[in-house]
């Protein structure tokens, strides 16, 4: 099969929608997590979100919806915590992060006859994802994005200076739980590509590219999604090039793409102050 036929496969056309659609989500989630130094708890959301898995494994009902509302319900009750004992907030994000994905694996374990492979959701099954899916990441995409337009300036404000944005009146504990349930619904839409263990990767390497070239937050919201889409359409092309787990190709594409954006950075600093002093 031609590369070129293989782009008119429906599974095929499934994986680069589902790219873009998590794509546009990795951008406005990716960027206000970094922005906001969230990135700790993002993943103990993204791990949490295992134990959605496991519950709808063991209720038999479709994956997707079932660990979007778990994780959302789990990211409230961290957030609650969080707000309330923030001198314990690292130690409460690990004991919700390892008590998520302990009670999803309890949950398979307990599933008779289960025997479907664990890999999908751990690393990502970019070239499985069902029609069905792709609906309900448009809806959580919809949502996000009409959520981030509607709110724009208040998380303008909220990200940079909370304590300002608190004395103008912002409901800035509202946009924490509203962000925190954001990050949640993005992470479930993330396990179709990239896997829970790899989600935080993606979450945070294309903002961390995206803010080298901008200064306002929506040019890095924009710059995270591009950054995103082509690890993604990179990945994917590797994945099919050298038949290998497509989340992973496209989380060692941006790794790699992070790496030598770094290195060419320091031997740029290296070379201009020795050219202006010759």
């Amino acid at each position: 099969m031609s590369f070129w036929d293989l782009w008119q496969q429906s599974f095929m056309q499934h994986a680069l929608l589902a790219t873009v659609l998590v794509s546009v989500a990795c951008g406005v989630i990716g960027a206000l997590v970094v922005v906001n130094r969230l990135v700790f708890m993002a993943g103990g959301i993204a791990h949490t979100a295992y134990g959605g898995v496991g519950l709808a494994i063991y209720s038999g009902l479709p994956v997707l919806p079932v660990a979007g509302a778990f994780t959302a319900a789990a990211a409230f009750l961290l957030g609650v915590l969080t707000r309330t004992r923030r001198e314990r907030t690292d130690t409460l994000i690990g004991v919700i992060w390892a008590g998520g994905m302990a009670f999803g694996i309890i949950l398979i374990n307990l599933t008779p006859g289960y025997n479907v492979g664990l890999m999908s959701y751990l690393f990502g099954s970019l070239l499985t994802v069902p029609a069905d899916d792709l609906w309900l990441m448009f809806g959580i995409d919809l949502v996000i994005v009409s959520l981030t337009l509607y709110f724009y300036q208040e998380l303008l404000s909220f990200s940079f200076d909370a304590d300002f944005a608190q004395s103008r009146g912002i409901a800035v504990r509202g946009l924490y739980f509203m962000l925190l349930i954001m990050v949640a619904e993005a992470v479930v839409m993330m396990i179709q590509v990239v896997g829970l263990i790899l989600v935080i990767a993606l979450l945070t390497l294309p903002p961390y590219l995206a803010e080298r070239h901008t200064k306002t937050l929506f040019g890095l919201i924009i710059g995270s999604g591009l950054w995103s889409l082509l690890f993604c359409f990179i990945g994917l092309w590797a994945a099919y090039q050298f038949d290998l787990s497509s989340g992973a190709s496209i989380i060692a594409v941006a790794c790699i793409t992070y790496l030598l954006y770094l290195a060419g950075e320091s031997v740029w600093r290296h070379l201009v102050p020795t050219k202006v002093q010759a």
